[in-house]
């Protein structure tokens, strides 16, 4: 879903702040979409007589901007305008589960009464992922395939569930509302199980919210550290770059090896390397389509003048 550029866009957008005893740093870049798709939230002592809480969330917008934009200014206040007192003491950590789940879905709802989204004139969506911090405890919460991860004395104590369209139990929702698992996606299209907005997925009749294609319970990460959190793994980063060349040689290879069927478009890279044990791929699988998109784009000069632009190009798309 969603455009892309010729080139990248890697300008930095970098913010930080600090209350509540705790300290936060931001970034964000916009890549290789025609716009930025994603969006975040960072409120250090929140209103209603919540000062000692704060909330951070990021939105991974994918076809668009909308959903993750109004999201952005909104979600915080559709959470605690979901019904629960919580400011309550002591405050009742299922009601402020209870408020959480509200205040998504009732976001949802709202979104969709958009002229332009109720049209289809957007058919943007976006993931969310999010920490609410009270005095006394720390929520997690996400939809679709954005990740949290909480550290403790250099150890991951606790990370959050991706939402993937493979996974058993989302595929089965999935296919009991009509729709199929293709290519780790819906339908063959999109890439997360759940997520705001996506209104296109969420039209089966006789089917709740949380049941349709894309339900409204739903890679962007919020990364909350204690101290002794872990330092940056050079093993990580090693992993991360011969993943990058070993990606690089098969895009290569299969451009390489099209013969007088075509240059396969980037669907068809998807579809064979998908069916690959790639060594060294992050949890959760995500195929990172970009890089697909930019392997393609450095190899193709070098196939047509080997053999002339062969077969019909395609179109292809990420989340």
């Amino acid at each position: 879903m969603g455009a892309f550029l010729d080139k990248p866009k890697t300008e930095k957008h970098s913010a930080h702040g600090e209350g509540n005893g705790l300290r936060y740093g931001l970034s964000s870049m916009q890549g290789w979409r025609v716009e930025m798709e994603d969006a975040h939230t960072a409120v250090v002592g929140l209103p209603h007589g919540l000062a000692d809480w704060s909330f951070f969330a990021v939105y991974d917008g994918h076809a668009g901007s909308r959903v993750a934009n109004y999201c952005s200014g909104h979600l915080l206040e559709h959470i605690l305008s979901g019904g629960t007192d919580f400011g309550s003491s002591p405050c009742s950590v299922e009601g402020v589960k209870d408020g959480i789940r509200s205040g998504f879905l009732n976001i949802d709802e709202y979104m969709r009464s958009f002229s332009d989204l109720r049209q289809g004139l957007d058919r943007s969506g976006s993931t969310a992922v999010c920490v609410l911090l009270s005095p006394s405890h720390l929520y997690f919460i996400n939809c679709g395939d954005s990740r949290a991860v909480l550290c403790r004395d250099s150890t991951v104590g606790f990370s959050t569930q991706d939402h993937k369209p493979n996974l058993p139990r989302e595929k089965e929702r999935i296919q009991k509302a009509g729709g199929s698992v293709m290519i780790q996606r819906v339908n063959g299209s999109l890439a997360v199980s759940r997520a705001l907005g996506d209104y296109d997925y969420k039209c089966v009749d006789g089917k709740g919210p949380t049941e349709q294609l894309g339900s409204r319970d739903n890679m962007s990460v919020v990364l909350v550290c204690l101290p002794g959190a872990p330092k940056v793994s050079e093993e990580a980063l090693k992993k991360e770059e011969e993943l990058d060349k070993y990606l690089e040689t098969r895009v290569q290879e299969l451009l390489g090896g099209c013969g007088e069927s075509g240059l396969p478009d980037l669907v068809t890279v998807l579809r064979s390397i998908a069916s690959e044990n790639i060594p060294n791929l992050p949890p959760g699988g995500a195929w990172p389509t970009q890089r697909y998109r930019g392997y393609i784009q450095q190899a193709e000069p070098s196939q047509r003048r080997g053999r002339g632009l062969c077969g019909g190009r395609g179109g292809g798309g990420g989340e």
